[in-house]
């Protein structure tokens, strides 16, 4: 895969071994003649490390050798998160310390959550873009407040804080955004 068509959540082959790319940043040449650099940063899916890859418009990586299966939630021990295969019903166990930030947004029968099987092992968890999720406590919004771009902390049925708009109450169903954290709107 060459380095303009890598994307966030792409997993590529690095070091032998299966990286997600997290973040990409694109420096273009200020000189006739230089070569567009990509700047990834990625996590190493089997040590959890992250890592740094840099490579010009030409270059490419192969795409990683392993496979997403769709997965729901079944339960969490304290040290580990046990998720069942929805097609064979098998069952991966992952480390809660690494998958931390996306069990920030994953409630009970949320779909949508795909673990990453490399050498039939789960090495990691993909979760969906935009979630829903209720506001479960936030502070009383004045009367009036929907004209004003303001926005007030609300914690959400997942445990996680978001910056919401004035206007909304606690018990209201909102979209928001796993890889940036933000409020998109109102779920319908």
């Amino acid at each position: 895969m060459q380095a303009k068509e890598i994307k966030n959540g792409s997993v590529l082959n690095y070091n032998d071994a299966p990286t997600i790319i997290e973040s990409i940043s694109v420096q273009s040449p200020s000189a006739r003649g230089a070569a567009t650099l990509y700047k990834f940063r990625g996590r190493n899916l089997v040590t959890k490390q992250k890592v740094d890859i840099t490579l010009k418009g030409g270059e490419s990586l192969d795409e990683a050798d392993f496979e997403r299966r769709a997965v729901t939630l079944m339960y969490s021990d304290g040290t580990e998160i046990h998720f069942l295969d929805s097609a064979d019903y098998n069952q991966y166990s992952i480390a809660a310390e690494d998958v931390a930030q996306e069990m920030q947004y994953v409630t009970e029968g949320l779909e949508g959550i795909l673990a990453l099987i490399y050498n039939d092992q789960c090495v990691g968890i993909q979760i969906p873009h935009t979630v829903e999720l209720e506001i479960t406590q936030t502070d009383p919004g004045a009367k009036g407040n929907s004209a004003t771009g303001r926005t007030k902390p609300a914690t959400l049925a997942s445990g996680v804080q978001i910056q919401v708009p004035e206007y909304l109450k606690q018990g209201e169903i909102v979209k928001v955004d796993t890889r940036t954290n933000e409020f998109l709107g109102r779920a319908n």
